[in-house]
């Protein structure tokens, strides 16, 4: 460096000199040698001229003597070398040299000789004289090589000047500077440059060590800065690791070490995947695969969970989270820092919980979760094979009744037993799974799918021919099962399970006990419930019901004494709708208790407006309750609805039916006792059917008996057996019931001697078509009010 320097400044001072003072010295030499080379040839054409003059008589006389002397003193002349002299006759050849040696450069100057005489100029001769050519430097005089010496003297002072200064106030300090830098990167150590001035060398060197003091402290503190980093790096009671940009360790945690038994040494500079599963090594360099392009100039975090191979053979799971660091700088060291944690008991834990979260807790059976994600499986399963699949959805009949009558203790115990026996009909192939409650579902896969499920729903029918035992006491079931077969039936795991379970509720309405196919009809069945559903949904919310009124006759008098609101859904686009499926799909999805609430609003609303036709104002409306209906509000409610229509609760009547009472619930039996504390009348209706019992009479407020139709139309049959018996039954149920107070009435009654029968049985009161049909208040109220075309109207209650 120090010579190259050196080196530079002479080229330049070379340079400046060659351009400046070269040309200047070439042009004082050219006007020099210009002016000599003009003043010798001035004056040697005048001494030839000269000469020549004077040589012409000696040259005429031939006087050798006196040719000689002319010629001998031309030849004097420094720049001479010879002379010649030839006369025109050739007889006379003179020639004198100089002594000088011979130059190579010689020019020659000659001229011709003549003889004035009184016949005029005669040429007589020639002259001719060989002189040596003016010099370069032979030109200059004594003053000029003077200055020029000088000159020259000048500029050597001036470039030894330059180059001295160099060295003293540029070299010097350079060099000084150059060896404390070389010795920084040698000795590690910060040194100084020992130098100091006012110039800008000064400055130079204070700020060189100014920085060298502030780097000394920097360094200071990274070295500390470092040590400490290195000590958390290895005391953290975590797995640290770094990865170099090809993914080989380049640093490891003590921790690490500990926890793996790997030696740091082993360790450093191997390719990180080979310590890891062979199974996980694809997904470990395919980490970044994911990365959003929205972070390729920011800092990058990972996170991968692996199987870890300890140095003596064990597996950890481990959760790797790692952090790309983007530093913008070529680097050697590792730009990648990671922490690597044991995972082992939380993916156990995970499995467990997992395992757990599909699993039901008491009979070990995939739970509807589980059953939900495996069917899936299965039908990808199916598809890729070309084979079917059969689901078989069962429900447990009269399940409940175990709960409520032995506990549910017993409950779970025949559920575990169930499915033990069910196991014994299962190969590896199928699934099972209780998808709540009562409720279990078979999925069956193979070849022989759709054939085995037909012998199955026969095998699990003749399981409960054996009862179960619980304690020693003998438990009766059957179940109902709907099956569907994919893909003759579904299309998609979902349509599959939903599908059994129509086919299953199908059976169920059907009578239970036994299986059922899915097929079209299920589907249409199903699609009209949704349908009804949906319209029941709509009646309530935009106010669609009605409560019609079919009055109800004292068969003795024939006047009017109340009426049986009955529920119709006047439907805008289809009329009014049959009030039968209405009922049966409310009942089971719940909606029945908001119909019933609506109906009683209508009812006494509608008895309200009637009660202002003459001779009606005592008339009872009698409102069909359902069994979801009995809350314990439902006292308040009517009381509150009475009080605002003006209406006396004795002109209430709550019809119930035996489903209300068999299962003789005590809140149920609360709300009756309330209602009929309050004023209403109670009627039980439907008497006769079903598991019709005199103990309701006795165990429950009852007011009124209402006759089924049925045995209505069983007294008038033509068959005197059964006519006989009919009005045997009748006669019992009527005079038990004025027994125990209650009025009685006949329902269903269509003809003349219907009516006649059971005025002479003794029936108080009777309703059916002969009298009315149900309709609607204000055609009700005008038919009271407008004479009938026979002249016959129905009396109003006096």
């Amino acid at each position: 460096m120090t010579h190259s320097v050196e080196r530079r400044f002479l080229v330049i001072i070379s340079g400046a000199l060659l351009a400046i003072v070269a040309p200047l010295f070439t042009i004082l030499l050219s006007l020099s040698y210009n002016a000599a080379i003009s003043s010798q040839a001035d004056r040697l054409e005048i001494l030839i001229v000269a000469n020549a003059q004077a040589l012409g008589r000696p040259l005429w006389d031939l006087d050798d003597e006196s040719i000689n002397q002319i010629t001998g003193t031309l030849i004097t002349d420094p720049a001479i070398y010879m002379v010649r002299v030839r006369d025109s006759f050739g007889q006379l050849d003179v020639t004198q040299t100089s002594s000088d040696p011979r130059s190579d450069d010689m020019s020659s100057l000659s001229r011709d000789i003549y003889y004035k005489n009184l016949d005029g100029e005669t040429k007589v001769g020639t002259i001719k004289i060989f002189f040596r050519n003016v010099g370069l430097f032979s030109s200059l005089n004594g003053i000029e090589l003077s200055f020029l010496s000088i000159f020259i003297l000048a500029i050597l002072t001036v470039f030894g000047a330059a180059i001295v200064g160099n060295r003293m106030m540029i070299m010097r300090p350079l060099l000084r500077l150059t060896a404390a830098i070389e010795a920084t990167r040698r000795l590690g150590s910060r040194h100084h440059v020992d130098w100091r001035s006012r110039d800008e060398m000064g400055r130079l060197a204070l700020s060189f060590n100014e920085m060298q003091t502030q780097l000394e402290r920097e360094e200071h503190e990274l070295k500390r800065a470092h040590r400490r980093t290195t000590e958390i790096y290895n005391r953290t009671p975590a797995m640290l690791f770094s990865l170099d940009p090809e993914n080989r360790v380049a640093a490891v945690s003590d921790y690490w070490v500990k926890a793996t038994g790997y030696s740091r040494e082993d360790s450093l500079g191997c390719a990180f995947e080979a310590f890891l599963h062979p199974d996980d090594r694809e997904s470990f360099r395919q980490r970044h695969q994911n990365r959003p392009s929205d972070h390729t100039d920011e800092s990058y975090a990972a996170e991968l969970t692996v199987r870890f191979i300890c140095a003596d053979g064990r597996s950890m799971d481990v959760l790797i989270a790692e952090k790309t660091l983007q530093t913008g700088i070529e680097e050697t060291s590792a730009d990648v820092l990671s922490v690597m944690t044991d995972v082992t008991e939380l993916r156990q834990s995970e499995q467990r919980n997992g395992l757990q979260a599909i699993s039901d807790h008491l009979t070990g059976l995939l739970n509807r979760q589980g059953f939900e994600a495996m069917l899936d499986q299965k039908i990808l399963h199916a598809d890729a094979a070309q084979t079917k699949l059969a689901c078989l959805f069962i429900d447990l009949d009269r399940f409940k009744g175990i709960n409520d009558n032995f506990g549910h203790a017993a409950g779970d115990a025949v559920l575990k037993q169930f499915v033990g026996r069910l196991k014994g009909v299962l190969n590896p192939l199928d699934s099972a799974s209780r998808l709540g409650g009562d409720e279990f579902a078979l999925l069956l896969a193979g070849s022989d799918a759709e054939e085995r499920s037909l012998q199955i729903c026969e095998k699990i029918g003749a399981m409960f021919n054996d009862p179960f035992i619980f304690h020693g006491q003998s438990i009766r079931l059957s179940a109902s099962i709907g099956l569907a077969i994919y893909p003759e039936h579904a299309r998609s795991a979902s349509e599959l399970l939903q599908h059994s379970d129509l086919a299953m509720y199908t059976k169920k309405r059907a009578g239970k006990n036994g299986a059922q196919i899915f097929d079209a009809t299920i589907m249409n069945e199903a699609r009209q419930r949704a349908e009804i559903e949906q319209e029941i949904e709509q009646a309530i919310e935009k106010d669609w019901l009605e409560a019609h009124f079919q009055p109800i006759l004292n068969l003795q008098t024939g006047v009017t004494c109340g009426f049986e609101a009955l529920m119709r859904l006047n439907h805008p686009r289809k009329g009014i709708l049959p009030p039968g499926p209405i009922i049966g799909v409310a009942e089971e999805n719940g909606s029945i208790k908001r119909l019933g609430n609506r109906v009683l609003e209508h009812s006494i609303r509608n008895l309200a407006d009637i009660s202002a036709v003459p001779g009606l104002e005592k008339a009872y409306v009698a409102v069909n309750f359902s069994a979801q209906q009995f809350e314990a509000g439902l006292p308040t409610r009517i009381a509150g609805l009475l009080h605002h229509h003006g209406i006396v609760p004795q002109r209430l009547v709550v019809e119930i039916t035996e489903a209300v009472m068999m299962h003789d619930d005590p809140q149920v039996r609360a709300v009756l006792n309330a209602i009929s504390l309050l004023g209403c009348r109670i009627a039980l209706d439907d008497f006769g059917t079903g598991y019709s019992s005199l103990s309701y009479l006795n165990r429950f407020p009852v007011d009124i008996v209402k006759i089924d139709q049925s045995f209505t139309r069983s007294i008038s049959k033509d068959a005197p057996d059964i006519s006989k018996k009919s009005r045997m039954l009748v006669e019992g149920i009527s005079a038990i019931s004025h027994k125990m107070n209650c009025l009685v009435i006949a329902e269903g009654i269509e003809t003349e001697e219907q009516k006649t029968m059971l005025q002479e049985i003794g029936v108080d009161c009777g309703q059916g078509y002969l009298f009315s049909r149900p309709r609607a208040i204000q055609s009700l109220i005008e038919t009271y009010q407008v004479p009938l075309e026979d002249g016959k109207r129905l009396k109003a209650a006096q």
